[in-house]
C-alpha cells in the first residue's frame, strides 16, 4: 500500500485542522493505521492509531481530548484515514506522518510500521 498524507499548513493557535492519509494500491481497512509527528530536533512520536478491526482509536495521553482519528475506508469509499486536531498549539508544530501495518494491535513504536506516508507539515503560530 502507498500512503499520501495531506492537509498540513500554517495555522493560528486555537484553530482546527484535519489531516488526511489516503491509500492507494490496497484498501486501508485491512491495516492498522497510526499517526505520528516529529518536531524539529525531536524523535518521531506516536499520537494515535486505529485498529483494522474497526474498534475505537487510541491516543497518546498528551493529545487526548484534542486529537480525533476517523477512517473512511470501509468498503473503500475514500480509502482515507483522518486526523483532526482541535485547539492547535504552537507545540503541535511538527511534520505529521501516517503509517500502516497489519499487526495484532495498534503499536506505538514507529519501527513496527511497514508503510509510511511522506509527511505533512503543520506550523502553528501563536
Amino acid at each position: 500500500v502507498q500512503l499520501q498524507a495531506s492537509g498540513g499548513g500554517l495555522v493560528q493557535a486555537g484553530e482546527t485542522l484535519r489531516l488526511s492519509c489516503t491509500g492507494s494500491g490496497d484498501t486501508l481497512s485491512r491495516y492498522n493505521m497510526g499517526w505520528f509527528r516529529q518536531a524539529p530536533g525531536r524523535e518521531r512520536e506516536f499520537v494515535g492509531g486505529v485498529h483494522r478491526s474497526g474498534g475505537g482509536p487510541s491516543y497518546a495521553d498528551s493529545v487526548k481530548g484534542r486529537f480525533t482519528i476517523s477512517r473512511d475506508d470501509r468498503d473503500n469509499p475514500k480509502n482515507t484515514v483522518y486526523l483532526e486536531i482541535k485547539d492547535l498549539r504552537p507545540e503541535d508544530t511538527a511534520v505529521y506522518y501516517c503509517a500502516a501495518n497489519r499487526g495484532l494491535w495498534i503499536d506505538k513504536l514507529a519501527s513496527q510500521y511497514d508503510y509510511w506516508g511522506q509527511g505533512t507539515l503543520v506550523t502553528v503560530s501563536s
